[in-house]
């Protein structure tokens, strides 16, 4: 079968191992592409205008060898990486560039990449760290002037019925990855952590609709094969961002199944849902601002005021994780942050005890974002699924 006439979990894979190729023949027949940072720049604002989002990613097979000039080597290993791809031009195709504020490093290397790379089009949204209405209202008013950014860049107006249609599509494909999810319910799963990986970033490198045409087909597939993962340690993964299969295939190869996670390249991003009532910018700033659950969002507890006792506070911030051990039958949990991620690190004593009061074993595990740092984080693996009692 030629690459061309490949469907399901084939051309996912197709796509995850050169993530550049089809937008590259998109941009080939008219297409632009927006290339944007995380998960806050709103993937519905740039779909809206005909423009197809493009997820900027790193790369941990590749050596960093010229974003030091811009970044010190004591900030995330991960987005010095993406820097990396960008100032050796791997991201040249790009029409233009997107970023947001998930955290201080992240903040700055959008002024860099607009600085060094020079992109036609940037523009930068200074997503608020609170969830209160003000910073609602804040936030929704920098998503009118991102959409007036695009007005100018692209010569034409915003639609708001337009928006609208863009906000029940990826609410589809949001339905379609929670169906997906589902799949991994099973003891055994139907689908493994490394084929989610595969089919999730291929979602954010194509056009919404060619997405959900991929995903339908994959859950087809998933639900007609014979064989699939054996049964093994039920493990949920949380922290950082992990846009490489090489962590998951190393906590799978030792005879567990990651049946859940909460990244960003995984649930984090994709669960929640735009309401589709009212003023479409007011729901997706609630959509990014509250619902996504991130560590870089503060979530106000009432502990300061005395109306919390630290464990209503943990399950207020993430009872979210024991609905996840629940549905999922989550029999441990991997914590795992890159190195100089703080805002993830920071939270790891958190989501530990919260762990804990619900009896779920843990382990947290810190990486550099490279390939050849793995094998150490092997044998910690390994002991812990021994713990489990694989």
């Amino acid at each position: 079968m030629s690459e061309h006439n490949l469907k399901g979990i084939a051309k996912a894979q197709k796509i995850y191992s050169d993530r550049s190729q089809r937008v590259k023949e998109l941009k080939v027949a008219g297409a632009q592409i927006l290339g944007y940072m995380c998960i806050y720049p709103v993937v519905e604002i740039i779909s809206s205008f005909d423009l197809v989002p493009y997820r900027i990613f790193g790369s941990i097979e590749e050596p960093i060898t010229k974003a030091d000039n811009c970044l010190p080597t004591c900030v995330c290993p991960f987005l010095r990486s993406a820097l990396d791809l960008g100032l050796k031009g791997k991201y040249d195709f790009l029409d233009g560039v997107v970023m947001a504020h998930p955290c201080e490093v992240a903040e700055k290397l959008a002024h860099i990449w607009r600085t060094y790379m020079d992109p036609v089009y940037s523009f930068y949204i200074d997503t608020p760290h609170a969830t209160r209405e003000a910073a609602i209202e804040y936030h929704k008013e920098s998503l009118k002037d991102f959409q007036k950014s695009l007005e100018v860049f692209l010569g034409k107006g915003a639609s708001s019925e337009k928006l609208k249609k863009t906000i029940e599509d990826y609410n589809e494909q949001r339905a379609l990855v929670r169906e997906l999810y589902d799949l991994k319910k099973p003891d055994p799963p139907l689908i493994s952590g490394v084929e989610t990986i595969e089919v999730l970033e291929s979602l954010m490198s194509i056009p919404v609709k060619e997405g959900n045409e991929l995903i339908r087909d994959v859950i087809e597939e998933i639900k007609e094969r014979r064989g699939g993962p054996a049964k093994g340690a039920r493990v949920l993964i949380w922290g950082s961002i992990i846009d490489s299969i090489a962590v998951v295939k190393l906590i799978e190869d030792l005879g567990a199944n990651v049946v859940m996670d909460d990244t960003c390249v995984g649930s984090r991003f994709f669960f929640p849902d735009v309401e589709t009532t009212g003023d479409p910018l007011d729901k997706l700033a609630r959509r990014y601002l509250v619902d996504l659950k991130c560590p870089r969002t503060f979530i106000e507890s009432g502990i300061e005021a005395g109306k919390k006792d630290y464990a209503e506070d943990l399950a207020l911030r993430f009872g979210y994780l024991g609905d996840y051990v629940k549905q999922w039958n989550i029999k441990g949990v991997v914590l795992y942050a890159l190195r100089f991620c703080d805002t993830h690190a920071y939270e790891v004593v958190s989501v530990k005890d919260y762990l804990s009061s619900l009896g779920i074993p843990s382990i947290y595990l810190e990486h550099d974002y490279s390939a050849t740092s793995l094998s150490p984080l092997k044998t910690r693996v390994q002991a812990f699924l021994e713990t489990l009692g694989y």
